[in-house]
């Protein structure tokens, strides 16, 4: 266990003034990835890395690195990571809540004058809510090599922006090389758990063992345009094709058992007006499970009955794969030491997956990571009423730091 003078309280403090960057009327946030907002909070946080002697390095894609020195050079960092980007309608502290928590972990080595022997670097990812630039978590996963770099600054807002010229417009495209953010020894992500079981269970921490496995596709309904007058049994309605599909979706993913999940996210319609029946009607799938085998059998189960509902309402509906990652593994001597850092504090703890995509899952792949949960009210997240409490953030901030401690070293020790 560390003595290191963290503070819960100028954490919070800190993650209120953040949250006015982009606050909305009913306590959210909007501070979508490379907007101008977004820009706003890279510069808070970089200005409070400078006041306490941090370097700042900021790549090619917007990803952000605060480095503190170690007492061995020649040592690969420890680092500490999350997003500050947000939801359109987001909350305070999803994502924000790692990158802050990592900020208070050197705060406090600064102030009691604490040299590990390892650098420790904060990391800031560009876009991984994905909200404004698909797929989610394009800054971590370009930089451990899941995309290209022109790729990725070639992607296009649904207005059309590019990627890398918004990155431009808001002051933050740098010149390192993405890649070096996998020369680390360690990766450590705290978040809030976007889940009740940690409330539920009255938990203070989660050690998060791996990710489930992912797929995503867009779904594409065509049929045929017809005047709303015109009789049902000669329509071939696209969004009523779409909704039968929508709705097996949900019985898809209860079929796969306790770990699957079945999500539409986004729905257009064409020719959207009222007296038009729908030629055209295209939407987003999400699937999840904990085992790659069932996942496979969910999306098997999707393009089934997809074939079916095409041949029943005569129209064609195509199935095409977004983006997809396995399941992911966390590193377990890293999250043991999360777990002797909680039994330490005298926390209670559990083992959990993550549902959720996030920064580390990418990381994962180049780089020894883990995660670890704060609790939220309810489970609520992506969304204006997502809230923590004072004591909660504290306890995980406690957890993180005896944790990335004990990773970098203590000097002299």
């Amino acid at each position: 266990m560390s003595n290191l003078p963290l503070s819960g309280g100028r954490l919070w403090d800190s993650l209120m003034e953040m949250a006015r960057i982009g606050a909305t009327p009913k306590g959210g946030c909007d501070r979508q990835a490379l907007t101008a907002l977004d820009g706003d909070g890279r510069a808070l946080l970089a200005r409070w890395g400078a006041e306490i002697g941090l370097t700042l390095t900021t790549d090619r894609l917007g990803n952000m690195a605060l480095r503190r020195p170690g007492r061995d050079a020649s040592r690969r960092p420890v680092a500490i990571g999350s997003h500050l980007d947000t939801q359109p309608t987001g909350g305070k502290f999803d994502g924000v809540l790692g990158v802050l928590a990592g900020l208070e972990v050197l705060r406090a080595l600064h102030e009691s004058g604490t040299e590990t022997e390892a650098p420790i670097v904060l990391v800031n990812w560009t876009n991984e809510e994905g909200a404004r630039f698909s797929p989610p978590m394009l800054g971590s996963g370009a930089a451990m090599g899941a995309f290209t770099e022109a790729e990725t600054l070639d992607r296009r807002d649904p207005d059309g922006v590019r990627f890398g010229d918004a990155l431009r417009a808001i002051g933050w495209e740098g010149d390192a090389d993405p890649a070096a953010l996998r020369d680390l020894d360690a990766y450590f992500e705290l978040h809030i758990e976007q889940g009740p079981v940690l409330e539920r269970e009255g938990l203070d921490v989660g050690i998060v063992t791996h990710a489930l496995a992912q797929q995503w596709f867009d779904v594409t309904v065509t049929g045929e345009e017809s005047h709303a007058g015109s009789a049902m049994s000669h329509r071939r309605d696209a969004l009523v094709a779409a909704a039968i599909l929508i709705e097996a979706l949900e019985g898809i993913a209860r079929q796969a058992g306790g770990d699957g999940r079945a999500t539409v996210g986004r729905i257009a319609v064409e020719p959207a007006s009222r007296n038009v029946v729908p030629a055209r009607a295209a939407f987003s799938v999400d699937l999840r499970h904990g085992n790659e085998a069932a996942l496979d059998r969910m999306a098997a189960a999707l393009r089934e009955r997809a074939a079916a509902v095409a041949v029943e309402r005569g129209l064609t509906i195509e199935v095409a794969p977004f983006w997809s990652f396995p399941q992911t593994p966390f590193d377990p001597t890293l999250a043991q030491r999360l777990r002797d850092a909680a039994s330490t504090r005298g926390l209670r703890w559990r083992d959990m997956p993550t549902g959720i995509g996030h920064d580390a899952v990418y990381v994962a792949r180049r780089v020894p990571a883990v995660m670890l949960f704060s609790p939220c009210e309810g489970g609520i997240s992506h969304n204006e009423a997502e809230a923590i409490t004072p004591e909660w953030a504290e306890a995980a901030l406690l957890v993180l730091a005896d944790a990335v401690v004990a990773t970098a070293g203590i000097a002299g020790d």
